[in-house]
């Protein structure tokens, strides 16, 4: 595999910075994408993106088209700026301020096959610095700069392929996944929010007559044997343990769990095992409610965990039905936190352990083929960043 020449991107590409949108402009009629939506991402997942009303601030050419490649152009982690995604639905999209877009204007590069070129480290390295310096953001001159390989029309499309079917096999194994995270919701919803589980004639309980008693606490009817306590006396909720990227071994493969949406670095060991909830403690994102399924270094963020798996995926159903009740508990003006003890204070309705029990038999199964999908995505991801920069540089033959 030989390659043919480089072109400078700017040669064959026109560029466009986001938007910024005001309060004003809330609303809906116009998907929005916005840096959260970068997450280990090649596309976006238009379902779950945003809204916003276009009207009066979006010109014709701002919006997004087939074929468009948007990089994260400003953000204050540095190890965002430069990540990308590829439009490959005919949607209407509008994109951040903090974004920029690179639209090509030349058939000579495959679309699909430049978006998997932003992947690679060369390019990584061609925009984070320039003369020696170092880039904090990205711009218009720093992308026209940027060389792109040149290789045949056929090559293109089977280095594209090849990427393409791991992309496939990995939008799948998340199609799979929220399926059945969808139906262990339904699950959680019916027997512990509508007490409908089955009774002991294997029929609807509050829909076939079950004794209903009032309760005081929860201003709500439940279920005459189940119990109201706090979510402190039932489940185990504790602190994370202060850790920080110059005392943890960075090389390790074990994910730190801290403020944010996301992990924030590695380690080499872990303090909790996997079926762990975790709640952000602190910053913009105090309150986010995560689940993993893998072991994890809790950090700067309150952990919750049942007597057994069953137990805390019922309390994750729980606490995710209160999301934006545990994001009001934030507080301080400069830096806003969630504590343990906002969490322990939750009144939470307990089911007799046989009704536990019998949850676990239809969602423990679902969560096991869950944890099986993420890290297979995990090992094909590793295989794509493995195999991407030597297609590109002709390290591996492409029949």
């Amino acid at each position: 595999m030989v390659r043919i020449d480089e072109v400078k991107l700017g040669e064959i590409a026109t560029f466009r910075n986001g938007l910024n949108f005001s309060k004003e402009t809330r609303g809906k009629g116009c998907l929005l994408i916005g840096i959260p939506d970068f997450k280990n991402r090649s596309t976006p997942i238009y379902e779950s993106l945003g809204e916003i009303n276009p009207e009066g601030v979006a010109k014709a050419d701002d919006y997004l088209k087939i074929g468009d490649v948007i990089f994260v152009r400003s953000n204050g982690n540095k190890d965002l700026v430069g990540r990308s995604l590829y439009i490959d639905k005919d949607v209407r999209a509008l994109y951040s301020g903090f974004c920029i877009r690179a639209r090509l204007k030349s058939k000579a590069i495959n679309p699909l096959f430049f978006s998997y070129f932003t992947k690679t480290s060369y390019f990584k390295s061609m925009i984070s610095s320039s003369g020696g310096t170092s880039i904090q953001n990205l711009n218009q001159t720093i992308l026209g700069n940027v060389k792109i390989p040149v290789f045949s029309e056929s090559l293109q499309y089977r280095i594209t392929k090849i990427l393409s079917d791991l992309d496939a096999k990995i939008e799948l194994n998340n199609k799979v996944n929220t399926e059945l995270k969808s139906m262990t919701k339904l699950i959680y919803e019916y027997w512990f929010v509508q007490f409908d589980f089955p009774d002991q004639n294997g029929k609807p309980y509050k829909s076939s007559g079950g004794k209903m008693i009032y309760n005081e606490e929860l201003k709500r009817e439940i279920p005459e044997d189940w119990a109201v306590k706090n979510l402190g006396d039932y489940a185990s909720i504790k602190k994370g343990t202060l850790i920080t990227a110059k005392t943890s071994d960075l090389t390790g493969k074990i994910k730190v769990v801290s403020a944010g949406i996301d992990f924030s670095y590695f380690n080499s060991e872990a303090n909790y095992e996997a079926n762990t909830i975790t709640v952000s403690a602190s910053g913009a994102s105090a309150g986010f409610i995560n689940f993993w399924r893998e072991p994890i270094f809790a950090c700067d963020c309150t952990t919750i965990r049942g007597s057994s798996l069953p137990d805390t995926l019922q309390l994750l159903g729980f606490l995710v039905m209160r999301q934006e009740h545990i994001y009001k508990q934030a507080r301080g003006s400069a830096q806003p936190h969630v504590y343990p003890k906002d969490i322990e204070a939750l009144k939470i309705a307990t089911p007799p352990k046989s009704i536990i029990s019998e949850f676990g038999k239809l969602v423990v199964s679902g969560n096991e083929k869950i944890s099986i999908n993420l890290n297979e995505n995990q090992k094909l991801a590793e295989l794509k960043d493995w195999i991407l920069p030597m297609l590109m540089n002709g390290q591996v033959k492409v029949n």
